[in-house]
């Protein structure tokens, strides 16, 4: 939630099975975007610092960048993608107005904090980052 006279922005959680992997990518988000305002957490690993996806780190990093415009997750692989579908089934982990983004992780994360650091919505947010999709490199 906001605090008095903190702008209400959509927050971005980066979850992938690496610790390591989410950091350099909200890292990258965040370089990349300016040093963009908007609220950036990853959720990587598990909590003992192995490889994986946990409900608990997600659902932490959730709350933390929660500013009250919704939260836009992004996610690597298979069982990220299931920890986060079955968070939002249960309803009361993650703070109202989260969403699964179907975004590339890199590519999208940057868009999503960009879109995100400018004030758009949620719904704009979570387009910016699909869009991350077309990005071409050839």
């Amino acid at each position: 939630m906001t605090d008095e006279g903190e702008k209400e922005l959509v927050g971005i959680v980066l979850v992938s099975h690496s610790a390591a992997v989410a950091d350099s990518v909200a890292e990258l988000a965040k370089e990349l975007s300016g040093g963009g305002a908007a609220p950036v957490r990853a959720a990587g690993g598990t909590p003992d610092g192995g490889f994986g996806t946990s409900p608990e780190l997600i659902a932490e990093a959730a709350q933390a960048v929660d500013r009250g415009a919704g939260v836009a997750v992004l996610v690597d692989l298979g069982s990220a993608v299931l920890a986060v579908k079955a968070l939002l089934a249960e309803g009361d982990e993650l703070p109202e107005g989260t969403r699964l983004a179907d975004a590339p992780l890199v590519e999208g994360a940057v868009a999503a904090v960009v879109t995100a650091s400018a004030g758009a919505d949620v719904d704009a947010v979570l387009q910016a980052a699909t869009e991350g999709y077309d990005y071409r490199k050839t």
